[in-house]
């Protein structure tokens, strides 16, 4: 899952986002409103959390052109403003919820994990052979037992078992799953995928089940005879 936070204010970006890539999540963040609307012009966002007051572009007439434009994902308003008139012009706007600062991370937490179970369309497990995702607990098993992977690890698997044979190149891995502004080395990236492998390895995958394409990159190869 990929969410946008749209704060300009990056005392509260740094741990907020910090907090939902533990739990799994890709994050993006935009420091002002012009520059959330290009990376929405660019990104799919299963959820964006969204800031009232902001520079260039306000939240709520953010939200508004979001919406006018097609825009079905979900919408949380973050925003000081906790009049009961205010909640109303946000959610009339098309926010899906209104949360008030100053918020706690477990309860947001709860409520992005409702609304992106309510907003899925899609089945919740993924699957290789037996090697499977279940999106709703972040959980990684193979034949049944436990692989315990870090975010980064777990983020680029769910890419390969999302698209099994085909061949990501350290670039592409990079633009997938980092924010432009704290994107890693091709050197780190190699280095995950070392990773990766040795624990699918350990949990008694065959071998390189995350293979080099010399040249090309890595892809997710055959496991127990399944793509």
């Amino acid at each position: 899952m990929r969410i946008l936070v749209v704060e300009d204010d990056f005392r509260i970006v740094k741990p907020l986002k910090e907090d939902l890539e533990h739990q799994k999540y890709v994050v993006d963040y935009a420091l002002d409103g012009e520059q959330a609307w290009e990376l929405c012009n660019s990104e799919a966002y299963d959820l964006i959390l969204l800031d009232w007051m902001l520079p260039k572009l306000d939240g709520v007439t953010l939200c508004q052109k979001l919406r006018q434009n097609g825009y079905a994902g979900k919408i949380l308003m973050l925003t000081a403003r906790g009049e009961k008139l205010d909640k109303i012009y946000g959610l009339d706007a098309g926010a899906d919820d209104y949360v008030v600062k100053p918020f706690d991370l477990e309860e947001l937490g709860a409520r992005i994990r409702a609304h992106l179970r309510r907003n899925s369309q899609t089945n919740t497990t993924l699957n290789v052979g037996d090697l499977k995702a279940d999106l709703k607990s972040a959980d990684i098993k193979y034949k049944g037992g436990k692989v315990d992977l870090t975010p980064t690890e777990y983020r680029l698997l769910l890419t390969f078992l999302r698209n099994p044979g085909q061949t990501f190149s350290a670039r592409d891995l990079i633009e997938k799953l980092w924010h432009f502004e704290e994107a890693p080395t091709e050197s780190v990236i190699k280095s995950h995928i070392k990773g990766l492998r040795n624990k699918l390895f350990r949990a008694g995958c065959p071998k390189n089940t995350v293979e080099t394409v010399f040249g090309f990159g890595y892809r997710l190869k055959l496991v127990d005879g399944n793509y």
